[in-house]
């Protein structure tokens, strides 16, 4: 007997079967609580439009809420031959329930129900993500804080620049997880809209009412145009990836910073013996593989949004198999964004600082900038200035004075961590209704 919610009495070939199904068994378990959370709204909306009677809902919805109780015990499973989590639910309940089962499926079609499923499931990624951030951020403004006056080599081309600090760098990457988190609260607001309801792209001729899922699955607002709900699948998927690129690509370029300067080249930072790795040849190494790792995963990460966007061009209007692949590429992402997020957070929390970097000669042109805005504060003009000290320079007569003088908001010695804080506080509270 056939468990798909399409079967029509025929049998497909097997390998037919098997390459379209593809990896949906698998990764329908991520989906199954929203798949039954949707289920709960849509049959209490059934019930108030009288699909299904008054004495029945209760039946369905403590059988649907002992299925969620054992999804979450992790006992639930797609048994072999049934396609789909979708399938597996609706047989469920048709063998604890009979007939009254077999009504959880009028006014929806497979389509809108995996887009709520998506859409859940996108939208609590999407908060899991916010907080593993957040806790990324509080570390990286914390170091800012303990090492705000260690300076380091700021770097231009990779050239010897001006004078930077530890505080500077640190608190960078905190300020630009925010900027990232913006990227991410446009992705939440275009996932955060509810298809169900639009069927198979073309609604339906029951009077169903839309307004009433949305309430009850808490989403933000409704996806109104039947036909542009099933359009948000892939348009939504992109969206999102583009945000966890985004916070990817701040990710590995720290995680390059941290590569380069633990060498002993720059000689900045260190960790533990224990918190890196040797070479089989080489006694002395003590390599980066963790931040590396990182680095390639974080590459990864950033091909993304072109995998899902080349996967979904040029797609003419309404559901296509395609979509399926959608799952395959987006559903990893979100773990290995936040293994990354993880491991960078407990990485920094043993980063052993080198405190007096600044004072190795090599560093002695650094301050030049600071000698030229000396010379024209006790009013030299800035040009004379700027050649007086290129001549110094030339002719080997510079001398250096390492002492600087940063107050204005954001520099050296005015962080502005405080408002940076504000700032991220200020994203998160926009999120705070739904974590």
């Amino acid at each position: 007997m056939s468990n798909k919610l399409w079967d029509k009495g025929f049998t497909p070939d097997e390998k037919i079967e098997l390459f379209t199904v593809g990896q949906d068994r698998e990764l329908d378990l991520k989906l199954a609580a929203h798949d039954v959370k949707g289920s709960i709204a849509h049959v209490t909306m059934l019930e108030s439009i009288g699909l299904i009677e008054p004495d029945e809902l209760p039946i369905l919805r403590d059988a649907l809420t002992q299925i969620l109780l054992e999804i979450e015990q992790g006992k639930f499973t797609i048994e072999p031959g049934v396609e789909d989590v979708h399938s597996q639910v609706e047989l469920l309940l048709t063998r604890r329930l009979g007939d009254i089962g077999k009504k959880i499926h009028s006014g929806r079609s497979r389509n809108d129900q995996v887009l709520v499923d998506l859409k859940l499931y996108m939208r609590d990624e999407l908060i899991d993500i916010i907080n593993h951030v957040k806790v990324l951020f509080d570390r990286l403004l914390s170091l800012s804080n303990k090492y705000c006056d260690i300076l380091m080599p700021g770097y231009t081309h990779l050239q010897v620049a001006m004078p930077s600090s530890f505080g500077l760098w640190f608190g960078a990457y905190a300020e630009s997880l925010i900027d990232d988190l913006r990227l991410l609260k446009a992705a939440y607001d275009i996932v955060n809209q509810n298809p169900l309801g639009s069927g198979a792209g073309y609604g339906s001729s029951f009077p169903l009412d839309r307004e009433m899922t949305t309430r009850l699955l808490e989403f933000g607002d409704l996806h109104y145009n039947v036909v542009a709900a099933q359009m948000s699948r892939g348009k939504s998927e992109r969206a999102v990836a583009n945000a966890l690129a985004g916070i990817a690509s701040t990710l590995g370029r720290f995680a390059m910073d941290v590569c380069l300067y633990m060498s002993p080249n720059y000689g900045f930072i260190k960790f533990p013996d224990e918190y890196t790795t040797g070479s089989s040849i080489m006694p002395h190494k003590k390599n980066p593989d963790v931040f590396e790792i990182m680095r390639g995963k974080c590459n990864i990460l950033q091909s993304v949004p072109n995998e899902l966007a080349l996967l979904t061009a040029n797609l003419p209007m309404g559901y296509h198999r395609d979509n399926q692949l959608l799952k395959d590429v987006i559903f990893p992402a979100f773990d290995s964004l936040k293994e990354c997020l993880d491991m960078c957070d407990m990485m920094l929390g043993h980063i052993i600082i080198n405190t007096d970097i600044i004072n190795d000669p090599k560093y002695d042109y650094l301050f030049t900038v600071e000698e030229v805005n000396r010379l024209v504060l006790n009013g030299v003009p800035f040009r004379e200035a700027y050649k007086k000290v290129g001549e110094q320079v030339q002719n080997g007569s510079f001398k250096t004075n390492r002492s600087i003088n940063h107050t204005h908001t954001g520099s050296i010695g005015n962080l502005a961590n405080d408002q940076i804080r504000n700032k991220m506080d200020t994203i998160i509270a926009g999120f705070k209704k739904y974590m």
